[in-house]
């Protein structure tokens, strides 16, 4: 087993901590203030190749592991939590669509993304369902060669996305997880509307739903095969799972060493605070945490790389 990062990982490493420090921790408030992440920092972090970088060159990524997009992404949740879910949705869609859409639908969307031109969504859960994925209302019904949708689903990045992938029902059965299907929903088509959710926190990541009624999509928007659309979709959240656990390590890492550097400078009764065992034994628990919750998100990507299991990994990440 070998715990050393390659040369291009240590690069790809330093590039994204380099570009947090400079462009994105500066910011951070500004941008949860104003409730959006400037298209200028996306296409920067797409010049630089830091949107889903795992995806294959030709589709406009980088051709790089999983392991690498994961250790982007927690460099680029120190600078701003919000700015780094543009990597984990990007890396999430772009693979579903590089992995199932039609060879030009992929062709068309997947290079927009990993160049941040375009923020592709991903709906899944629905206003009245919450989590549970499995329940959805939204339906897809035939209409010659294309589809009707009629339905809302949540999405983050509500009102910048300008598509989303859904899943929705093709048939009249309410069972759970059964009969559904993946489609790529333009957001500009008639019979579209959006409706921003008031966050507690993380506003710039514009959580919001898109309701549709009778909205027209053409056939090739059909993503993946027709009633095995929820489980081929699925099959990406343990990668995702891994990466928003990087996402919290990176940004959890920041607080501790900003931490550890107050009480190194305190001084309380002649000497640091940090001398003190109150002060520095849970900060010392909390470095031990985070490592152990940084290599579980190391493996799992390092066992997705290698085409090996890795659900409970990624279970285990999210908790």
């Amino acid at each position: 087993m070998d715990f050393q990062l390659t040369p291009r990982q240590i690069e790809c490493r330093e590039l994204a901590r380099a570009f947090a420090t400079d462009e994105l921790a500066p910011g951070y408030r500004q941008r949860e203030a104003q409730g959006f992440i400037e298209p200028e920092i996306r296409l920067a972090m797409g010049d630089l190749g830091l949107i889903a970088p795992e995806v294959p060159i030709e589709l406009g990524g980088r051709g790089l592991d999983r392991l690498t997009a994961g250790i982007i992404a927690e460099e680029i949740a120190g600078g701003d939590f919000s700015a780094s879910y543009v990597l984990t949705v990007g890396s999430l869609v772009g693979q579903i669509l590089a992995d199932h859409a039609p060879a030009d639908v992929a062709a068309d969307w997947v290079p927009k993304i990993c160049r941040g031109e375009e923020i592709v969504g991903l709906g899944l859960s629905e206003p009245h369902a919450g989590s549970d994925v499995g329940m959805a209302r939204l339906r897809a019904c035939r209409d010659g060669n294309g589809w009707v949708l009629s339905g809302a689903k949540s999405l983050s990045f509500c009102l910048e996305a300008s598509a989303v992938v859904v899943c929705a029902r093709t048939t009249d059965t309410d069972a759970r997880g059964k009969d559904m299907s993946a489609f790529l929903v333009p957001l500009d088509l008639p019979g579209i509307s959006r409706e921003p959710y008031p966050d507690m926190g993380s506003k710039a990541v514009q959580r919001g739903a898109a309701h549709m009624e009778n909205v027209r999509i053409p056939g090739r928007y059909l993503i993946g095969a027709h009633g095995n659309g929820f489980s081929q979709v699925m099959q990406g959240f343990d990668f995702s799972r891994a990466l928003i656990g990087l996402q919290c390590v990176g940004l959890a890492q920041v607080t501790l060493d900003e931490t550890w550097r107050y009480v190194t400078d305190r001084i309380a009764f002649d000497q640091p605070i940090s001398k003190n065992q109150g002060v520095s034994f849970p900060l010392a628990e909390a470095e031990t945490l985070l490592a152990a919750a940084r290599l579980l998100c190391y493996q799992t990507l390092w066992l997705k790389d290698a085409g090996l299991p890795h659900t409970s990994q990624a279970a285990m990440c999210k908790w």
